[in-house]
């Protein structure tokens, strides 16, 4: 699909763009398993790092990062809407946070990947470390890791 091609992300700035940003994250992240809208905003939200990537009408794509360390950063929150699923889109994210991440010196970036997300961050250069948490008792966790 060319509209691929002509998609920038960047950081949400407006009211508007954090209104759709977060509830892509509630309608991607949350709310199948029956969430109630606010589980898809932390505490640490406001010390992360936001990208998102938005068409003609709305936020299509989003994620973050946040610094664990002097050395480490993970991302978190990784969403793209259904009807752009499987194009690049969440690649282009991806890309954008690591980006952040080698211009604040960071040597190792950490996420914990849904067990249907492995083999895209696999294709993205981040090799599975264990599995961890089952999330609202249902979906598998893995952590994973890229150093950068």
């Amino acid at each position: 699909m060319n509209e691929v091609n002509n998609l920038q992300v960047t950081t949400p700035q407006t009211p508007n763009d954090w209104e759709e940003y977060f509830d892509l994250r509630w309608r991607i992240l949350r709310a199948p398993w029956n969430q109630p809208k606010g589980s898809e905003r932390v505490e640490d939200d406001n010390t992360s790092f936001h990208a998102m990537i938005r068409n003609d009408e709305k936020v299509i794509a989003c994620g973050r990062i946040h610094p664990v360390d002097d050395q480490t950063a993970q991302i978190r929150f990784m969403a793209v809407d259904y009807a752009y699923q499987g194009m690049g889109i969440g690649s282009l994210v991806l890309r954008y946070l690591e980006e952040y991440a080698i211009k604040k010196k960071i040597k190792k970036i950490i996420l914990q990947a849904r067990e249907e997300a492995i083999s895209f961050y696999e294709r993205n250069g981040y090799s599975m470390v264990k599995k961890t948490d089952l999330l609202f008792g249902t979906i598998q966790h893995y952590l994973m890791e890229k150093n950068i």
